[in-house]
């Protein structure tokens, strides 16, 4: 798998701690929305640490976005990502994953687990495709919500917001959990998309399994 300098030409604050960077694109390359790369900040501290980060913008764009959450609980790559600057550089790998689109169903989504869903829906918009395509988004408030706006403007009422730790909201205070997916999902037809932390994503998909899902409906990181 080869590897790709990267600058950084424009970071774009999207909610109190997640930041979109866009940075040049290689000549001739290549991915599929959904898709991700083993990215490294290029500095002798961190080059070593790689870590799989999202593409957000489409394909045909003339750049490359990462749209990333940073946790300041600790000094980790995200932390870092915080003080950089446009003109600093990322390294980059070829495009790799398993999620991609395959037909109209429901996406959902924990956190940042949200932005492989990203450019499939920016792709399904510009194509006119977005159908009866769902997303169903949990966070912990609504400040963390990404790309709420746009997302709202390209689903509608199919975009499902679910708050878990704000008793008043506008959105549905809770979980995705049986009861949720049974009320909101069932019949369980079309392809479910899921990506989250990976409790989150195993929860989802067991329960998905239990409901009689069709094994061959379900795209996930694997």
């Amino acid at each position: 798998m080869a590897n790709y300098i990267v600058t950084v030409q424009e970071i774009i604050p999207r909610t109190h701690n997640v930041n979109s960077y866009r940075v040049s694109k290689p000549s001739g390359f290549e991915f599929v929305p959904g898709q991700a790369t083993d990215l490294s900040i290029n500095h002798p501290d961190w080059i070593k640490e790689k870590r799989p980060f999202t593409f957000t913008a489409l394909p045909e764009e003339d750049y490359l976005e990462f749209t990333i959450k940073s946790y300041d609980d600790h000094e980790g790559v995200t932390h870092r990502l915080r003080s950089l600057k446009t003109g600093d550089t990322f390294e980059i790998s070829d495009a790799w994953g398993a999620i991609n689109y395959q037909g109209e169903g429901a996406f959902i989504a924990g956190g940042a687990g949200v932005t492989p869903f990203i450019a499939i829906f920016r792709q399904l918009k510009r194509q006119g495709k977005i159908g009866n395509n769902r997303l169903i988004f949990s966070n912990r408030t609504v400040q963390d919500i990404i790309l709420r706006d746009e997302f709202d403007q390209i689903l509608g009422k199919n975009f499902i917001n679910v708050i878990t730790r704000q008793p008043t909201t506008e959105y549905f205070a809770g979980k995705v959990d049986r009861s949720f997916i049974i009320k909101h999902l069932a019949p369980l037809d079309g392809h479910f998309y899921v990506c989250g932390p990976d409790p989150f994503t195993e929860v989802i998909l067991n329960i998905l399994k239990e409901l009689g899902a069709n094994a061959q409906s379900l795209v996930f990181e694997k």
